[in-house]
Parts: structure tokens; C-alpha cells; sequence
């Protein structure tokens, strides 16, 4: 039974500044469906880590808790990478292994990274 009314209410759709926290996967734009429980993708002989890259403020206490939660990251300023690190951020640059889901997640969970993409060495 459908039931038809002859007015509708619009009502404006906010959505909270810190989404994020709800959804911190929505900022991990990588293909993790092509890796395996190793963080590793390609063919069964020729498997490789992915890297990925993310920016952050060039604030000392922020590069510590990065470095403490993905021991793979690499953090230089000056440089802008694919993700366009800003002047006053710094390039990260990490890699996937046997527990990037957790790595990933944990980095998504910060709220100053704001996206976390493929690196190419482009």
C-alpha cells in the first residue's frame, strides 16, 4: 500500500564538520580490494607494498604521533607530492605491509590528515 501526501518538507541536509570520525575509511583513497592479508598486490609472483602519501602540519608533536602510529612514513617539507602539501605542511609518505588496515585506519582516525591517496613517485 502506498500512501501519497500532498505536501512534502524540506528540510536542509547538515552534515557535521567532523564526519570523519564516523566514516574515517571515506578518507583512505586507495583500492584495498586489490591487496592481500599482507598489504600486498599483483600477481601471485610478482607482489608488491603499495605506497601512499598524506600531509600534515609541520608542528613537531603531530610528526611524532604519525611516525609512532606508521613506522614506514617517510616525512619531508618542502615538497608538495600528488596530495599538495602546503607551505606549512610537510609530504608523508608510508607503505603498506602485513598490518596496513590497522595503519590506514588509525591515520584516518587524525583529524588533521585529511585524505590519504596512492603514492606514484610521479
Amino acid at each position: 500500500m502506498f500512501v501519497l501526501c500532498a505536501f512534502c518538507i524540506v528540510l536542509p541536509l547538515t552534515v557535521p564538520a567532523d564526519l570523519w570520525r564516523l566514516y574515517p575509511w571515506r578518507k583512505v583513497e586507495l583500492d584495498l580490494t586489490q591487496m592481500d592479508e599482507n598489504g600486498l598486490r599483483g600477481p601471485r609472483y610478482g607482489k608488491v607494498s603499495v605506497s601512499y602519501e598524506f600531509c600534515v602540519p609541520n608542528i613537531e608533536n603531530y610528526k611524532a604521533e604519525v611516525k609512532a602510529i606508521d613506522r614506514t612514513v617517510q616525512i619531508t617539507s618542502g615538497y608538495s607530492g600528488r596530495i599538495g602539501a602546503g607551505k606549512h605542511e610537510c609530504l608523508c609518505v608510508g607503505y603498506t605491509r602485513k598490518d596496513y588496515r590497522d595503519v590506514l585506519m588509525r591515520l584516518a582516525e587524525l583529524s588533521y590528515i585529511k585524505r590519504i591517496i596512492e603514492c606514484h613517485f610521479e
